[in-house]
């Protein structure tokens, strides 16, 4: 069974066209890396697959039924996690909270919400880290903890959106390196969307690419091209691979943005991906 299967669709944000007469399909059990130019649609379409955004045209099918909110069978890891409500609480009151559906607080959970907590947690290994006030944790740790938040409930299709954000590159390589254990050891398909190809390489079995109101599905030989990439970035690219490493240029300049730069996901704006080194 397909995991994800995109028909035809069409996404707009207002006015504005994202997303247009896609058709493409995720495996179930596949670990794919989601990447593209600035508002190429990344966080979109995660989305409109969690069913919070009507397709303006085709349909959208997660493990066969059509995209709806509330969907237990999608983990959801949201991007902009700089600053987490209620610093004060533990990582595992954090987490309750979440698992009783309330506001931040002091949940008290019965012996089912604790064994799914558990369980959850000793899946990333973070047991010991939610024991700790947020505010006494690292990025990594809280990035940890929210990867346990998402596996609340059994999930089979998680939604990575932007995790390494302001992450060093050592904790970068720890998260993608979970995610991919998660997919092999629970079957869990995964879309994790990221800056740059290099933070995932080795570690994706295929990659979608969005840009231009296009997409392009496939190994990484058959997507990072010139002939696959110049019309999702509408300008002739060039693809260097040189001493293990890919290159993206536009002209003589790598295609890249600082991250630094990266803007809210509401406001419909997502990074560039750039040099894949």
């Amino acid at each position: 069974m397909n995991a994800v299967e995109l028909d035809s669709l069409g996404l707009t944000l207002g006015r504005r066209p994202i997303l247009r007469d896609v058709t493409l399909a995720v495996r179930e059990g596949e670990f794919v890396g989601v990447l593209g130019p600035n508002g190429a649609g990344k966080t979109t379409l995660f989305r409109a697959i969690l069913g919070l955004l009507k397709p303006a045209a085709g349909t959208i099918r997660v493990f066969g039924e059509t995209a709806r909110p509330g969907n237990a069978a999608i983990g959801y890891l949201a991007q902009s996690r700089s600053a987490l409500p209620q610093l004060h609480l533990s990582g595992r009151e954090f987490i309750a909270s979440s698992i009783r559906g309330e506001r931040y607080g002091l949940p008290i959970l019965g012996p089912e919400g604790r064994r799914q907590l558990d369980e959850a947690l000793d899946l990333v290994g973070a047991r010991e880290i939610a024991a700790r006030p947020l505010s006494a944790m690292s990025g990594g740790e809280r990035q940890r903890l929210l990867f346990a938040q998402a596996l609340i409930g059994h999930p089979k299709l998680l939604l990575l959106d932007e995790p390494l954000i302001s992450l060093d590159p050592r904790r970068q390589r720890e998260v993608v390196e979970l995610a991919r254990r998660l997919c092999r050891e629970l079957g869990i398909t995964v879309l994790f969307s990221a800056h740059e190809l290099s933070q995932l390489f080795g570690a994706i079995d295929r990659v979608l690419y969005l840009g231009n109101g296009h997409a392009a599905l496939g190994t990484i030989d058959e997507v990072i091209r010139p002939a696959v990439l110049s019309p999702l970035y509408g300008s002739e690219i060039e693809v260097v691979r040189a001493n293990g490493h890919i290159f993206i240029l536009s002209g003589d300049a790598r295609v890249e943005e600082d991250p630094h730069l990266h803007e809210h996901h509401d406001h419909g704006h997502e990074h560039h991906d750039h040099g894949h080194s």
